[in-house]
């Protein structure tokens, strides 16, 4: 097997910024064809319903479905999945729900108001959204994890009715993800997936009701269509490839650094996998250690073009250096593998989940740690925030004018609506002074 040699890269280059952005490029630009199918699969559910979500899922997913009622799988399914379990399944997925759960509890936003000296209230009312969709991957993809970190958030939040679809390819369903829902809440499942299914949940069918928020990862069809129903629901985002970032100071062990670069580079080719050290010789001691351990892994030729495709080792000048290139990269996952973990997170403002410490490994955080594994990709971290309850949250304005308040505030909402030249506003504020 030819051995990896990965892309170096060192801040103290006058080319590295362009060389860097080169490397994090990612074309996630749309296919016009994929784009113009689902509009047209979107166009047909929300025409024909019911039938169309059996025609396609009985051609897709090589399915024999006769009637819609057929694509719903029943809560005693769900809890034979979970009864049949292993020990040690369920033993972990309770564990890991549970962890979930009590991280999530802590996210709850709050309702508040105070009143002013003439009486007037003003505060801010926090209310669940009635109903949320959860797509989860079907068929090889099966990710019961992924199923509690987009579930149980929506249920502490308080969701109403929360509908999963997952495709059945072949009929065949997998016990572990209905066990997972079956212990975060899932209220009702149905056996669809694909465009068609994010059709639906966004305008409803006879038998699949419409959603507020569609959230979960899919392929490519499933992103698309997420972002042409965006605007009648609200979707989480749009993820992009994984992505991992360790920051090292060259005293952890190096097959651990390593073992944590693959454990992104095996989601799929085009993910990310960068280090960061201050330490030259131990960037070529990593070099070694995925070597070694390439042939042992069985994703190997995944993890090859990965970390050859789009991998990095960089070298700064010092951690402080480092803590500027990992804001700048915004990665979704960066793990901070150094003495003093506390003080180099303090400078990190731009980063999905940050793992601190020597034996905090990235994996801990997509399984069973507590805080969500749903995290922003593709440098949205600038902007944006892991899955958490608020995004099953909504936030409504409290304004309750007194009539000492509603005569003030109206003097002042009367010059600026005619500063506007909007005469209504103007004077329904003035009937009240």
């Amino acid at each position: 097997m030819t051995a990896i040699q990965m892309l170096r890269l060192d801040s103290a280059d006058p080319h590295f910024a362009d060389a860097l952005t080169q490397r994090l490029a990612w074309d996630a630009s749309d296919d016009l064809e994929i784009h113009q199918r689902v509009l047209e699969i979107i166009a047909n559910v929300r025409k024909h319903g019911d039938q169309a979500l059996l025609d396609y899922t009985n051609r897709f997913d090589r399915t024999n479905f006769k009637a819609a009622a057929e694509l719903e799988l029943g809560q005693a399914a769900l809890k034979q999945a979970w009864d049949s379990l292993p020990t040690d399944q369920a033993q972990a997925l309770q564990i890991a729900a549970e962890r979930v759960r009590a991280y999530a509890e802590h996210q709850k936003l709050q309702s508040w108001q105070f009143t002013e000296a003439d009486g007037t209230l003003l505060g801010q009312k926090v209310t669940p959204l009635d109903k949320a969709g959860l797509y989860v991957p079907g068929g090889k993809a099966a990710y019961p994890s992924s199923v509690l970190m987009n579930a149980i958030p929506a249920k502490v939040a308080g969701v109403g009715e929360l509908i999963m679809v997952v495709p059945t390819p072949g009929g065949e369903t997998n016990a572990m993800v209905l066990a997972a829902a079956y212990i975060a809440g899932v209220d009702r499942v149905f056996t669809i997936g694909g465009a068609q299914a994010v059709a639906a949940l966004a305008y409803g069918s006879e038998t699949v009701p419409a959603v507020d928020k569609i959230v979960g990862p899919g392929n490519i069809y499933v992103a698309t269509a997420k972002k042409l129903v965006f605007g009648q629901v609200g979707i989480d985002m749009i993820a992009g490839p994984s992505e991992i970032l360790i920051i090292c100071d060259g005293q952890t062990d190096p097959d651990w650094i390593a073992m944590d670069l693959f454990s992104q580079a095996e989601h799929d080719e085009n993910a990310q996998s960068i280090l960061i050290s201050d330490n030259a010789e131990f960037l070529d001691r990593v070099e070694a250690s995925i070597n070694k351990l390439l042939p042992e892994m069985e994703r190997a030729e995944i993890i090859r073009a990965s970390m050859t495709g789009r991998g990095a080792f960089i070298k700064v000048n010092d951690l402080t250096e480092a803590a500027e290139v990992a804001n700048r990269i915004a990665p979704e996952h960066l793990e901070l593998s150094v003495a003093d973990p506390e003080t180099l997170a303090a400078q990190i403002r731009n980063a999905g989940a940050i793992f601190m410490g020597r034996y905090t490994a990235e994996a801990l955080g997509d399984y069973c740690a507590g805080p969500n594994h749903v995290l922003p990709t593709s440098s949205t971290a600038r902007y944006s925030s892991p899955l958490g309850v608020y995004d099953f949250q909504k936030r409504s304005s409290l304004i309750n004018c007194s009539a000492a308040g509603a005569s003030e505030l109206g003097k002042i909402a009367s010059v600026l609506a005619r500063g506007e030249s909007l005469t209504a506003h103007a004077r329904s504020a003035e009937y009240r002074i």
